[in-house]
């Protein structure tokens, strides 16, 4: 994360971390925690209590940890210096916070149904290292980055130290744990192969058309996972189209060139921030905000993919120099920096429609994706 964890009151009373737990093991039960509304008491820093899945419904805080771009919201920009939209912020209210008027400062989707109460003002944060990291543990855990600082009445808090996510975050533990042909629409010879990181509890797969061949540079798509769009079918994005594009033009390299092909499916929903935030993201887009303004809005980055892991995966593979079937010069970058060497950039795109078409010019003007 970049910065210093500067030390914390030592009477402040935080439980000391386990002895036996590993870090790894610690930044797992940390996102639990999170989901299951529990506090953290960060090593060297405060109790935290996530605001969105608090189950202490009595808790109340003199201070809260929220985004910079939610205290932008709030009106504390110039009590700041520039910061990124989702570093964090510590804030103070006239009153002490209780859940009724935390939820709606957490959540951005709600200001037009709930006037925010202040005077809110920023304060200085001493914890910098701790602050980063319970954003991060929440962005992974799929809840608003929001949260209660050193409540009363939060309940046993689960331990964890800021220095745990380096372990938890780890790509080298991902492996390969089965595979078995799967005939498709685009290729009945098609095989699944699954990978998981006990690291992780998500668990990514690759589809292979064609026969593998060291002889052949793969067609490659990284596919990262869109409910919305994969299985509903969502005009409000590209992804099925282009999933389904990308299965089709594997196939016919295949058979015309004797290539393969190999579409990486991973498990990172609305671009790393998770379904509901993604969600959220599509309310606040009703409401006129652009992708990337709704992300910052939330207090969440609008890029968060792990393309590390995309290269591990293609590393188990044996694929170490393949064509990447993208628009985003990001993706191409990332797999260089992971040792994944790109032969090609092979473009990918697809018709607009009236619902997307301001999505796809988000991602071109906002993004840096190419037209061709």
């Amino acid at each position: 994360m970049g910065k210093a964890i500067r030390p914390y009151p030592a009477d402040h009373g935080v439980r000391s971390l386990s002895k036996t737990a590993s870090p790894a093991r610690r930044a797992a039960q940390a996102v639990d925690a999170l989901r299951h509304g529990w506090a953290l008491a960060f090593e060297g820093g405060p109790t935290l209590l996530p605001v969105e899945t608090a189950i202490a419904s009595g808790a109340t805080s003199e201070r809260m940890l929220i985004s910079f771009a939610r205290a932008a919201t709030l009106k504390l920009v110039n009590q700041l210096e520039a910061a990124s939209p989702h570093a964090p912020v510590l804030i103070r209210s006239g009153e002490p916070f209780d859940m009724t008027g935390a939820v709606p400062i957490a959540d951005p989707a709600l200001d037009l149904r709930n006037p925010l109460k202040g005077p809110f003002r920023a304060e200085p944060l001493e914890w910098t290292g701790q602050a980063e990291a319970a954003m991060e543990l929440a962005r992974i855990a799929g809840i608003l980055p929001a949260f209660m600082v050193d409540p009363e009445e939060a309940g046993e808090a689960q331990p964890v130290s800021a220095s745990d996510l380096e372990s938890y975050s780890a790509t080298g533990a991902l492996n390969i744990v089965t595979r078995a042909r799967l005939p498709v629409t685009a290729s009945e010879s098609a095989e699944i192969v699954a990978f998981r990181s006990p690291a992780d509890t998500r668990e990514h797969v690759a589809l292979i058309i064609g026969k593998q061949s060291g002889d052949h540079a793969p067609l490659v798509r990284l596919h990262s996972e869109c409910l919305t769009g994969d299985i509903l079918g969502s005009l409000k994005c590209d992804c099925g189209p282009q999933l389904d594009a990308a299965l089709h033009a594997m196939a016919e390299h295949a058979e015309k060139d004797g290539g393969w092909g190999a579409l990486l499916y991973l498990r990172q929903e609305g671009r790393g921030i998770g379904l509901v935030n993604k969600l959220r993201a599509y309310r606040l887009q009703d409401e006129g905000f652009d992708t990337v303004d709704a992300n910052r809005r939330l207090g969440l980055p609008d890029e968060a993919r792990d393309f590390p892991t995309a290269a591990r995966m293609l590393d188990l593979l044996g694929a170490r120099t393949i064509r990447l079937m993208t628009n985003n010069p990001a993706k191409v970058e990332a797999l260089e920096a992971a040792g994944i060497s790109v032969a090609e950039r092979v473009p990918h795109q697809l018709p607009d429609n009236p619902h997307n078409a301001r999505y796809l010019a988000t991602k071109r003007d906002r993004s840096g994706h190419l037209l061709e």
